[in-house]
C-alpha cells in the first residue's frame, strides 16, 4: 500500500483516479471545489498551503491533476489560466523535489497545432491557445526539473457522467436527455477520445513499472466529433429519431472562440513499444462510459 496525494481531484479525472487507486492505496484528495465527501479543500496556486498539506500527509507519490480546462475561460482570464496551469505545476515540482517523491502531471493533446493528422510522443508541440500554452509550460517545467516525473497526455476526455463531465459526450447526452431531435455537430475537428477510467488504470501500470517520462495516453483510433455523436446515437438506438446536421467549426465560433487545432489525434507509441498500452479503442471505451455512467437515463433514451 502506498500513500498518494491527489491534488485537483474534484473533476471527472479525479473521480476516476479515486476509484482506481482507492482499493489498495491510502489517498488524500483535494480540490478548490469540494464536491464529494472524500475531498478536502486546497488551492494548488497557493504554494505555501499546497506544500504544507502535502508534507503533512507524507505521500509516496504526488499526483497533480488540477487545471483550468475551459478554453474560453482561459482566453478571457489569461492570468488565472497561467497561475492554475503553469505556476501551480511549478508548485507541484518544487514540492515533489523537496520531498524526494515522483510527480504525475496530466498533459494534453491540445499542445499540438494540428499541422498533421497524427502525433506521437516525440512530435514537437506548438500550442495555439492560452489553455494549450499554459498547459505546455507546466509540462516543460516538470520535465526539466523533476527527475522522477510521469507526464501522461490525454485527448478528448470522457467519463464521470452528468455529475462530473463538462465535455463533449455529456453535452450531447444532455441534449438527448432533453428530447432534442436535431443536433448540430462539427465535422472538421479530429482527435482521440480518452476514457478517464482507462487512463487511470494505465497510469497505475506505469507507476508499478516506474517507467518515468512523457507518454501519450489516449484511446486507440482517430475519430471526429461527428463520428462520436453518431456512435452515441447508435448506442441508444436513436439514429433514426435524431438528425445530425454536420457543420464547420465556424458555426460555433461565437461560443467556442478559442483556437483549436484541426487534429489532436495521439499515437501511444511509447506505450506500444513497452507493451503497456491498455487504452481500448475509442468506440469500445465510449460504450463502457455510457454503460458505466448513464444507467438512469430519461425515457427519451431507449437502448436497442
Amino acid at each position: 500500500m502506498k500513500k498518494i496525494y491527489i491534488a485537483g481531484s474534484g473533476g471527472m479525472l479525479g473521480e476516476a483516479f479515486y476509484e482506481v487507486f482507492r482499493p489498495d492505496n491510502e489517498l488524500k484528495c483535494t480540490d478548490i471545489d469540494v464536491n464529494a465527501p472524500w475531498l478536502s479543500y486546497l488551492d494548488i496556486r497557493d504554494l505555501e498551503a499546497y506544500r504544507d498539506d502535502v508534507a503533512a500527509f507524507r505521500p509516496d507519490y504526488l499526483f497533480h491533476l488540477g487545471a483550468c480546462t475551459d478554453m474560453e475561460d482561459c482566453e478571457r482570464n489569461p492570468d488565472n489560466a497561467w497561475r492554475t496551469n503553469a505556476i501551480a505545476a511549478e508548485n507541484a515540482a518544487y514540492i515533489a523535489n523537496a520531498l524526494g517523491i515522483p510527480l504525475l502531471y496530466i498533459g494534453t493533446a491540445g499542445i499540438f497545432d494540428g499541422h498533421k493528422q497524427l502525433f506521437d510522443d516525440w512530435d514537437t508541440p506548438n500550442p495555439l491557445s492560452c489553455y494549450a500554452r499554459s498547459k505546455y509550460a507546466g509540462e516543460v517545467f516538470i520535465r526539466e526539473h523533476v527527475p522522477q516525473h510521469l507526464i501522461c497526455r490525454a485527448g478528448w476526455m470522457m467519463g464521470g457522467g452528468p455529475a462530473k463531465d463538462k465535455k463533449f459526450v455529456q453535452k450531447i447526452m444532455q441534449q438527448l436527455s432533453n428530447g432534442v431531435t436535431e443536433l448540430h455537430v462539427v465535422n472538421d475537428k479530429f482527435g482521440s477520445p480518452t476514457y478517464t477510467l482507462d487512463f487511470a488504470h494505465n497510469v497505475r501500470t506505469l507507476l508499478k513499472k516506474e517507467y518515468w517520462g512523457v507518454y501519450n495516453m489516449a484511446c486507440e483510433g482517430l475519430t471526429s466529433r461527428l463520428e462520436i455523436t453518431q456512435a452515441i446515437l447508435e448506442f441508444w438506438g436513436l439514429e433514426d429519431r435524431v438528425k445530425i446536421n454536420a457543420v464547420s467549426s465556424s458555426h460555433f465560433r461565437q461560443e467556442y472562440f478559442a483556437e483549436r487545432p484541426p487534429s489532436e489525434c495521439l499515437i501511444n507509441a511509447k506505450l506500444n513499444f513497452r507493451g503497456l498500452n491498455e487504452m481500448r479503442h475509442w468506440k469500445t471505451a465510449l460504450h463502457a462510459c455510457l454503460t458505466d455512467y448513464y444507467t438512469n437515463v430519461p425515457q427519451t433514451l431507449t437502448r436497442k
